[in-house]
């Protein structure tokens, strides 16, 4: 039995056993529906995403740069198209269709993540000549070596750059020392499947835009307003979003990295599609909630027997090929980024000079201030499937135990301690695995949040009874000073000494980083929506929802451009240098560290001189939305502040 699998299951009871109970007994029944419906589709999502750098990098062979850029745009990408929609669903096919049509394209996502293909090959060429690399394994039984005269050889690195074949004959065809720049790696990958792992994404891409901010609507349609369990509702909602993301990491995680990536991605497209039978046969709790708001509108034809809605799923196939293009271009996502970005800069910009009164533009100003925090804040945070999953990989030992033990009489330890200790370890069931994989270190993050989310929401109460609640600045500045703060709990210490002769660096710290991590997330996330919708003027608060989702989008594309830059050279999938590896994973989370915990604190002293922008907005029946100068004044569609959740 896996030890992860076990403490999962102890926090899941004992935290969730509770919720459970406080659902049946207080909210709409249609609560549970949503509940179980996200839960799945966060497991699938989450799922995938654990494993995703460890396919791109083990499986397709690409480089550590090319790899985490993907990975940026892919996430990019899956933050920007709740955009469309959100949109698509308030005004023509309602949030149940829509939630309905995402799954749908979600599971055909997750159902092609599985085929693998053939797996990518490698060749080394040197003088002339050309070696195979032969790999067998994956994940951290993943060894590579290189082919001479049809034997392999074991590889290291050598001094001042290139690699060291070891072992090699006097009389080989090939110098043992290959200087750096002497040689060169190819991949061979199969195109069929990378052709379909593109698409795979894209048709996930597509289908979180039609179901993310749509099932989240859905749930504040579940109560009247003013209704007073709605805080409480979403607050259960969220615990179902980190439950999933919990499980992915730790089952997931397991089986692609131990078996196989198509049982991992198997299993989050297994959890998918219970997410869609869940929320179909769950339509009667639902009591008619998230309906099209014009019925007749989607029925009426358009072009020859299409009608409204029938096209606007056929536009999305569509949109999905056009994926298919976008997302392997890097550098075509980032340019659509840039362009998104200056053009709504230059906008607001405009808004806040000429359509706002004194108190409506340092509203806006202060909504601003907190964008660019949720941008620092998220691409630190989000390093966690990119450069955090590869360093857990490369340079953290996994191994709980440091040898076997026996615990009321099981025997613990991992399964190479047991064996040296001459413990059979053919029953699974008798004895407990106390190793991790790389990827289920992701289910730290949710796990952290699932036992401090109702102490933090608690204390919040508490310091608010007492007037001694901090303003949001104070809040996104404690919550950036603690995301910098984890990635310097690793670099402390690796310098103190904490580094075995493997180059790896103890499970403790990488769980500390988690935790700080988690806890600066609690800090700034649940704040950041709700400012938003209350500092936006209300003609464009919509506009101003959709530039939240866009620095999220914005943070993941440059996390992805940083954790490619700490990137080190692989052969066969495997790290070349571990002591390089390190060495360049210490100087990244030196530098985020420190600017992460400088521009929280200069949030924190900003506060000062800022915090009176909000002009009284979190007093108690003081009106939210900011007023427009007479000349700017118009009507607009207010974005419900339970439109959308983290997760």
């Amino acid at each position: 039995m896996n030890i992860v699998i076990l403490l999962g299951v102890i926090i899941t009871l004992a935290t969730g056993l509770p919720v459970l109970l406080q659902i049946l007994k207080t909210h709409p029944k249609g609560l549970l529906v949503c509940f179980f419906a996200e839960m799945w589709e966060r497991f699938s999502f989450y799922g995938m995403r654990g494993l995703l750098i460890f396919y791109l990098t083990q499986h397709f062979l690409f480089d550590d740069g090319f790899a985490s850029g993907q990975y940026g745009s892919y996430a990019s990408l899956v933050y920007l198209l709740p955009l469309i929609g959100g949109i698509v669903a308030d005004r023509y096919i309602g949030t149940r269709k829509a939630i309905m049509f995402g799954a749908i394209l979600l599971v055909a996502g997750h159902g092609m993540m599985a085929f693998e293909g053939n797996p990518s090959t490698q060749t080394l060429a040197y003088g002339g000549a050309v070696y195979d690399i032969q790999i067998d394994g994956r994940g951290d039984t993943q060894t590579s070596q290189v082919v001479v005269g049809g034997q392999p050889y074991h590889f290291t690195p050598a001094e001042g750059g290139g690699l060291t074949i070891t072992d090699l004959p006097a009389n080989s065809a090939i110098p043992g020392t290959l200087a750096e720049g002497s040689y060169e790696l190819t991949a061979a990958r199969d195109p069929m499947g990378v052709n379909v792992f593109y698409l795979a994404l894209s048709l996930i891409i597509m289908g979180v835009g039609f179901l993310k901010p749509n099932i989240s609507t859905l749930v504040g349609q579940l109560y009247p307003q003013g209704d007073p369990r709605r805080d409480s509702g979403f607050t259960l909602y969220y615990y179902g979003i980190n439950l999933g993301s919990f499980w992915a990491a730790v089952l997931c995680g397991l089986l692609g990295q131990r078996f196989g990536w198509s049982w991992g991605f198997g299993l989050a497209g297994i959890g998918m599609l219970a997410g869609l039978i869940v929320f179909w046969l769950g339509k009667p709790l639902l009591q008619g909630k998230g309906e099209p708001p014009v019925p007749a509108l989607i029925k009426q034809p358009v072009m020859g027997f299409l009608n409204r809605e029938s096209l606007i799923y056929l536009l999305a196939i569509v949109g999905v090929g056009a994926l298919w293009f976008i997302v392997p271009n890097h550098n075509l996502v980032g340019t659509g980024l840039i362009i998104s970005t200056v053009l709504s800069l230059a906008f607001i910009t405009w808004f806040i000079i000429f359509k706002c009164d004194k108190v409506a533009r340092e509203r806006m100003m202060l909504a601003m201030v907190l964008v660019f925090g949720s941008v620092i804040f998220f691409t630190l945070f989000e390093q966690a499937g990119s450069s955090l999953n590869l360093f857990a990989d490369r340079n953290v030992d996994l191994a709980l135990t440091s040898q076997a033990v026996t615990f009321l009489g099981i025997p613990m330890g991992s399964p190479d301690q047991l064996a040296a200790a001459g413990i059979n370890t053919a029953n699974w069931w008798s004895w407990i695995d106390t190793s991790m994989s790389a990827s289920q270190t992701q289910s730290f993050n949710a796990g952290f949040i699932l036992i401090f989310a109702p102490i933090f929401a608690a204390l919040w109460v508490w310091l608010a009874n007492r007037k001694m609640d901090p303003n949001p600045v104070v809040k996104f500045g404690l919550g950036i000073i603690q995301v910098g703060l984890g990635f310097l709990v690793i670099v402390w210490g690796a310098n103190s000494g904490m580094v075995d002769d493997a180059f790896r660096t103890p499970l403790i710290l990488l769980a500390l980083l988690y935790l700080l991590h988690s806890t600066g997330e609690l800090f700034l996330s649940p704040v950041g929506l709700s400012e938003i919708t209350k500092l936006s003027v209300p003609a464009i608060v919509s506009f101003m929802m959709a530039v939240w989702f866009m620095a999220s989008s914005i943070a993941h594309f440059v996390g992805g451009m940083i954790a490619g830059a700490a990137g080190t050279e692989t052969v066969g999938g495997q790290v070349l240098d571990p002591a390089a590896a390190l060495n360049t994973s210490l100087e990244s989370f030196n530098t985020l560290g420190w600017v992460g915990v400088g521009i929280g604190v200069a949030f924190i002293l900003a506060s000062f001189f800022i915090a009176k922008w909000s002009n009284g907005v979190n007093e108690p029946g003081n009106h939210p939305g900011p007023s427009l100068t007479d000349a700017g004044r118009e009507d607009g569609n207010v974005a419900r502040p339970d439109a959308t959740t983290t997760g």
